[in-house]
């Protein structure tokens, strides 16, 4: 059943009638936001939830600025939440399809973009959903690492990125957000972004976490056991969720550059060294793409 929240259509045959996936109530205070038209930056002012400030930000939306997307691109959105990041990517898209597994996040997303007429909304999970197209475009942000969740297989993470892979067109990209398991701040005393505890990632996990990243070592061995030896790597700093700097292989870093953003945003963490030092002090590129934070990627086909 299709229906439409102004010109935003949301297509909702694929939906299980339940959304297994939430932050909670505060997803109706968001939902009421967007229908009331709120202006976002008084509401993230006086918000008391760090979920209120996650999804409404227009800082979630920088990402999308090293992204090649042009207006004549189609773009599969996977895993399109609250919509933090549809709206900046219909700026630049002929047409955005997104894919959500949360019935009243896609709500959300429709309402905060309702006058936009390049948005279609398929609601379900991403295994259980038929495509008729491929595309130009896709993108994962903050997706891969919940693969193991929703890819019914032996290989999930694997299998989600070929499976991904399939639906863009010969010569499109793939873009992938995740945070590294290895990142600065973990050492440093940050905790682990998915599962709330120390080092966490940086022992390799414990099993049965919801989620887990890759270091870039192993994210470039599964991108080449997926298919893909054309790939390119940014390095958001302090992350991917809310990146004040984006560096790249063609450039990352200078020796004694100032790293000023803390990465650390719901919970007090301990602090075991200066994160910022840490970074400033590396002087061989390898070092730093072993400890950045996180990591934006491009695929190739």
């Amino acid at each position: 059943m299709t229906s439409k929240i102004g010109n935003v259509l949301l297509d909702d045959a694929f939906y299980c009638g339940q959304d297994i996936y939430s932050d909670g109530n505060v997803e109706e205070e968001l939902l009421s936001i967007v229908k009331e038209g709120k202006d976002y930056d008084s509401v993230i002012k006086n918000a008391e939830e760090f979920a209120i400030f996650y999804h409404l930000s227009k800082e979630r939306e920088v990402i999308v600025e090293v992204m090649d997307i042009c207006e004549k691109d189609t773009v599969l959105e996977i895993g399109a939440g609250c919509g933090a990041i549809t709206g900046v990517l219909a700026e630049k898209a002929k047409q955005v399809y997104c894919i959500e597994l949360s019935k009243r996040r896609s709500m959300i997303n429709a309402y905060r973009n309702k006058q936009r007429d390049n948005i279609e909304i398929i609601i379900g999970n991403y295994e259980e959903i038929v495509l008729p197209q491929k595309y130009d475009v896709a993108t994962m942000i903050g997706v891969l690492e919940y693969a193991n969740l929703y890819i019914h297989s032996d290989r999930p993470y694997h299998d989600f990125i070929k499976s991904v892979g399939n639906r863009i067109k010969e010569g499109g990209k793939l873009y992938i957000a995740i945070e590294n398991r290895l990142g600065a701040k973990y050492f440093s005393g940050c905790k682990e972004d998915h599962a709330g505890k120390e080092f966490i990632g940086i022992e390799g996990y414990h099993g049965g976490e919801r989620a887990k990243t890759f270091s870039y070592y192993e994210l470039v061995t599964m991108f080449e056991e997926c298919g893909f030896d054309n790939y390119k790597f940014y390095y958001p700093y302090p992350d991917y969720k809310f990146p004040r700097q984006i560096f790249s292989d063609e450039h990352l870093p200078q020796k004694d550059e100032a790293f000023t953003v803390s990465s650390n945003y719901t919970s007090i963490r301990n602090q075991y060294f200066d994160e910022s030092k840490f970074l400033s002090s590396l002087v061989m590129d390898e070092e730093y793409k072993i400890f950045a934070n996180s990591f934006l990627v491009c695929l190739r086909k």
